[in-house]
C-alpha cells in the first residue's frame, strides 16, 4: 500500500540527494556516512531480535571499532548524530519542495473548492455575509520546540528552492554549508530573540499568503479590494514579548521592544512594495502622492521622524492616489494599488496582534500586597476569610492603588508596569497591536475581575471605554467543568457586563488543550473541551454575548494539534463559530506555515472548515444522546485509567530519572524555564505541558496521545457496545478526527527501543503498563476504524512518518544506549548525558509535531 506520487516526489529524491553527503569535502564525513547505514541496519536487525540499545551499540563497536578507545567510539556517535540531523533537514526540504505535488491545493478545504460549491448551490450571498463577520486568528507562540537557529532556517529555504529547480550543483553547495553550520544555540534565546525569529515568518510568509488568499477570494466574489471592511478575516496573533506566564524574562520593556520591531518590519514591507508600485504609477496627479507615501515610510523607518503615525493616515493618502488613478488615468495599474491598500488594511501598523498573559496566582499575590499596603495586614486577613462574592465587592470598592514606590515586591511592580506597556503599544501601533490580557490557570470569576479592576485603575481611559479584553484560560478538567458557571457569574456582574457591551458584547474564552491533556488524558481532555464549548455557547447566547473560543493547541496531537481542520469542520451548531482562534508553535510553525504554499494551504483549510460548518450544517455533525453517552463512557474510563497511571509510585521518578525531561532545560531552544515555581523537586502540577509531552516523544512512547484509548474501547467491548463505537467512527467527524490524531501518536511510537526496561527492577511494572496499553490501543483502534494498518486513510502522512522514523532510528538507539548505560551503572556520566542532549534535536525535528 504505497502512494506513488509521494514515492516519486519525496522518497526516491531523498535516496538520490542523500548520497551527496558522502562526497562532502569534510574530514571523517566519508567514514561517518559509510558507517551510519551499517549502524542503521544493525539497529533494525537488533530490534527484530529483541536486543537492547546497549547490546546493539556495543555489538557495532566490537565488530567495527574493536581496537578504538571509548572516547573514539563516542566521538563517532556524536558525528553520526550531526550527520542524521542534516539528513532530517534534507528530507524536510525535499518534502516541502514537493508540497504542491503531494497535496491537492485546489481540492476539499481550498478556497477554490469552496467557491465552486457555493456557486453551484447558489449560496454566494450567504458566503459573503459569513465572510463579513468571520475571522481566523493564528497565534504564533514562543514555546520552545523549534530547534533550528535562524541561519539554518535560511539554508533550508534556499535548499528547498534548489530542490524545486533540480539544481544539483547548488544543492551540493548548500549541503556543504549545512555541514559547516552549527545547529545548536550556544546560549538560551531571549524573548526578543524569539520574537525576531518569528517575525521572519511574518515578513517572508504571512505577508504574502494572507493578502493572496483574500485577493483571490474577493476577486472571485466581485468585491472591490479597497472597499473590504473585514480585514481581520485572516490575522496573526503574536505571543513572544507578551506571554509572561512562568517566564520571568518577559518584562514590560520587552513587550514595548517587540511591538517596535513588529512595526518596523511591517513598514519595511510596505516601503519595499511602494517602491515597486511607484515604478508603475508615474502619472500626473498620482506620482506626487506616491512620492509622498514613499518618503513618509522612509522617514518613519530610517530618519526617526514619524511621518506616518497610523494606518489611517497612510490609507488616506493611498485612497487619494486611487481616486486620481481612476479619475485621470482609467485605473491603469489599479490592481497593484488595490492589493497594497488591502495589505495596509490587514496588517496596519502592528503587523500581528500581541497578547499579554499571566498566571492567576500571580494576580492573587499582587492584590495581597496592594491590600496589605493600603489597609494593613489585619484587613488582608479579613479579606482572605470573605466569600468570593464579598471579595469581588471589596475589590470594586477600591478606587485608587497605593503609591507605586511603596510596593516592595519587584515582580509585582513589573506586573503593574505591564499595563503601562499595553498603553504604549496601543498608542504607537494602534489598539490592534495589543488589546487582550489572558489569565492562565483561571479558576474563578474573581480571577477575571482581579485583572479587570487592575486594568481600570492602571489604564487611562474614558469612563466605560476600557480598551482591553480580559480573556480567561481554562486548562484543567475541573476548571473546564466550572467554566460555564464562572462565565455566567461574570455576565451577571453589572460592571463587567457594561464593559462587555463597550467591547461589542464579545467575550473571548481560551481553552487549554495542552494542559488539559496533561491533566486528564487524551479523550477526557478533548471531550471536556467540546462539552465546555457547548455549555459556554449556551450561557453566552442566554446573556446575548457573542463568545469566541481561542484554542491553546500545541503542535502534536497529544496537545490538540494534528489535523485541526476536521475538528473545526465537525463542531456543529451547538458551538459558537464566529471565529477560529488557535495557537501554533515550535516546528509546527515551520512545518505547516513555514512557506507561502503550505501556509496558504493550511490557512485555507482552517478558513473553509469554519465557513462550511455554518453554510452546510449536516445532520452527521450533531451527536445523538446515545453517541454522547458512548463518548462520555470512553472519557470516564480513559480518565480513570490515566489518573491511576499518574498515581503509579514510579510515574514521577520515571519522568525525572529515565526520560530526557531534565535535559529540556539545557537545550537552549526557549527563554522559558522548564517548569513553573521555584521548588527544586519535581511537582507534576508545576510541569509544563511541552517538556512533559516532549519527553514521551523522545522515548518514542507518546503516552499523552493515546493512553486510555485502548482501555476505553475495551470497556465498550466488554459492555457489548463496540459495534456502536464502530458506527460512531463512521458517522462522526469529531470522533474520527479524535482517533485519527491518536493514530499519529501510535505511528510515531517504538516500544522496542525501551523494551530493556521490562527487566529493570524499579521501572518494569510501569513500562509493562505502558506497553500493554500501547498494544491494546493499536489493536482496538484498527478494529474500530476498520483499517488494516495505522493511517491507512492518509498515506502521505503514513509514508512521511515511516521514512522520518527510519532516518532517526540510529539517534533513538544512541539516546537509549546512553540512558540504559547510566541506569545500569546507577550514576551519571557527562559524555553519555551530552549524547542524550545532542540526540534530542534530531529526534524532535524529525517528528515535526513532536509526538
Amino acid at each position: 500500500m504505497t502512494n506513488n506520487k509521494y514515492q516519486n516526489e519525496v522518497a526516491k529524491r531523498f535516496t538520490i540527494y542523500n548520497s551527496l553527503f558522502l562526497d562532502l569535502p569534510f574530514s571523517d564525513i566519508n567514514r561517518t556516512g559509510t558507517l551510519l547505514p551499517i549502524l542503521a541496519s544493525k539497529c533494525e536487525e537488533g530490534y527484530q531480535k529483541d536486543k537492547s540499545p546497549k547490546e546493539i551499540i556495543q555489538g557495532f563497536f566490537q565488530e567495527l571499532m574493536s581496537k578504538n578507545s571509548d572516547e573514539e567510539r563516542h566521538n563517532l556517535l556524536f558525528k553520526m548524530v550531526q550527520y542524521v540531523e542534516r539528513q532530517v533537514v534534507l528530507f524536510d526540504s525535499i518534502e516541502d519542495a514537493a508540497f504542491d505535488k503531494i497535496h491537492d491545493l485546489r481540492g476539499k478545504g481550498s478556497v477554490q473548492a469552496l467557491l465552486a460549491r457555493v456557486e453551484n448551490d447558489r449560496k454566494k450571498e450567504a458566503l459573503i455575509e459569513k465572510l463579513n463577520n468571520f475571522s481566523v486568528r493564528l497565534t504564533l507562540t514562543a514555546h520552545p520546540t523549534q530547534f533550528y537557529p535562524g541561519n539554518v532556517l535560511g539554508i533550508i529555504t534556499d535548499l528547498e528552492t534548489a530542490i524545486k529547480n533540480n539544481d544539483l550543483g547548488n544543492i551540493n553547495l548548500l549541503l556543504q554549508q549545512l555541514g559547516k553550520t552549527g545547529f545548536i544555540n550556544k546560549e538560551k534565546p531571549t524573548p526578543l530573540d524569539e520574537a525576531v525569529s518569528l517575525i521572519w515568518f511574518l515578513t517572508n510568509v504571512f505577508y504574502k499568503s494572507i493578502p493572496d488568499i483574500l485577493t483571490r477570494l474577493l476577486n472571485s466574489l466581485d468585491i472591490p479590494l479597497h472597499e473590504w471592511d473585514n480585514p481581520g478575516l485572516l490575522k496573526v496573533g503574536f505571543w513572544p514579548g507578551g506571554d509572561r506566564d512562568g517566564n520571568p524574562f518577559v518584562t514590560h520593556d520587552i513587550t514595548v521592544k517587540v511591538a517596535e520591531r513588529l512595526q518596523k518590519w511591517i513598514l519595511r514591507c510596505y516601503y519595499r512594495d511602494v517602491r515597486l508600485i511607484k515604478r508603475r504609477l508615474t502619472f500626473k496627479h498620482v506620482e506626487p502622492i506616491m512620492a509622498k507615501v514613499e518618503s513618509g515610510l522612509f522617514n518613519s523607518l530610517f530618519e526617526d521622524q514619524s511621518f506616518y503615525t497610523s494606518k489611517d493616515a497612510l490609507l488616506s493618502d493611498l485612497m487619494e492616489a486611487r481616486k486620481c488613478l481612476v479619475e485621470y488615468h482609467d485605473g491603469l495599474f489599479l490592481d497593484q494599488l488595490d492589493e497594497f491598500i488591502l495589505k495596509v488594511k490587514i496588517f496596519g501598523f502592528h503587523f500581528a496582534n500581541m497578547d499579554v498573559r499571566q498566571d492567576s496566582r500571580k494576580h492573587d499575590g499582587l492584590w495581597d500586597e496592594l491590600i496589605a499596603l493600603k489597609l494593613g495586614s489585619k484587613e488582608l486577613e479579613k479579606y482572605h476569610e470573605l466569600s468570593e462574592a464579598e471579595k469581588i465587592s471589596f475589590l470594586f470598592d477600591i478606587d485608587q492603588l497605593p503609591a507605586f514606590d511603596n510596593i516592595q515586591d519587584d515582580f509585582h511592580k513589573e506586573m503593574l508596569k505591564s499595563f503601562d506597556a499595553i498603553q504604549t503599544v496601543q498608542k504607537e501601533n494602534g489598539e490592534d497591536g495589543l488589546h487582550r490580557y489572558i489569565i492562565s490557570n483561571c479558576q474563578s470569576a474573581l480571577h477575571v475581575l482581579e485583572v479587570f479592576k487592575l486594568a481600570q485603575l492602571n489604564i487611562k481611559h474614558q469612563s466605560g471605554q476600557l480598551p482591553l479584553d480580559i480573556v480567561p484560560l481554562f486548562e484543567t478538567i475541573d476548571d473546564l467543568a466550572k467554566a460555564p458557571k464562572i462565565m455566567e457569574q461574570l455576565y451577571k456582574n453589572e460592571a463587567y457586563a457594561a464593559h462587555l457591551q463597550s467591547r461589542g458584547a464579545k467575550q473571548t474564552i481560551m481553552l487549554g488543550f495542552s494542559d488539559g491533556t496533561k491533566d486528564g488524558g487524551y479523550i477526557r481532555a478533548n471531550w471536556s473541551i467540546l462539552q465546555a464549548k457547548e455549555e459556554l455557547t449556551k450561557v453566552s447566547r442566554l446573556y446575548d454575548v457573542s463568545v469566541v473560543f481561542f484554542d491553546g493547541r500545541g503542535g502534536p496531537p497529544a496537545r490538540g494539534g494534528g489535523n485541526m481542520h476536521n475538528f473545526y469542520a465537525s463542531l456543529g451548531s451547538q458551538v459558537e463559530n464566529k471565529e477560529i482562534q488557535i495557537t501554533i508553535q515550535g516546528q509546527t510553525i515551520s512545518a505547516n506555515y513555514g512557506k507561502p504554499v503550505s501556509c496558504t494551504y493550511n490557512l485555507e483549510q482552517l478558513l473553509c472548515a469554519g465557513i462550511e460548518n455554518e453554510l452546510y450544517p449536516s445532520s452527521e455533525k450533531s451527536l445523538t444522546d446515545e453517541q454522547r453517552a458512548l463518548i462520555n463512557r470512553m472519557a470516564d474510563v480513559s480518565y480513570q485509567f490515566y489518573k491511576d497511571f499518574k498515581n503509579h509510585p514510579q510515574f514521577l521518578p520515571y519522568l525525572e530519572h529515565v526520560t530526557p525531561l531534565k535535559y529540556f532545560g539545557k537545550v537552549n531552544i526557549g527563554s522559558r524555564p522548564l517548569k513553573r515555581g521555584k521548588d527544586s523537586g519535581l511537582k507534576f502540577d508545576d510541569l509544563r505541558a511541552i517538556p512533559f509531552v516532549g519527553s514521551w516523544a523522545q522515548m518514542k512512547q507518546n503516552i499523552p496521545g493515546f493512553f486510555g484509548v485502548g482501555a476505553a474501547l475495551e470497556a465498550l467491548k466488554a459492555e457489548g457496545r463496540f459495534e456502536a463505537a464502530q458506527a460512531l467512527y463512521q458517522d462522526s467527524l469529531f470522533f474520527r478526527s479524535l482517533l485519527g490524531n491518536s493514530m499519529q501518536s501510535l505511528a510515531k511510537s517504538f516500544y522496542k527501543s525501551t523494551a530493556y526496561l521490562q527487566n529493570d527492577t524499579k521501572y518494569a511494572d510501569l513500562w509493562n503498563l505502558m506497553f500493554g496499553e500501547y498494544q491494546r490501543t493499536l489493536k482496538l483502534i484498527l478494529e474500530v476504524s476498520g483499517m488494516d494498518v495505522l493511517l491507512q486513510d492518509n498515506l502521505t502522512s503514513k509514508e512521511s512518518i515511516e521514512i522520518r522514523e527510519k532516518i532517526v532510528l540510529p539517534l533513538i538507539t544512541i539516546q537509549q544506549y546512553a540512558i540504559q548505560t547510566m541506569l545500569e551503572r546507577g550514576e551519571d556520566d557527562p559524555v553519555l548525558q551530552k549524547l542524550i542532549l545532542r540526540t534530542m534535536f534530531g529526534i524532535i525535528n524529525a517528528a515535526r509535531n513532536a509526538a
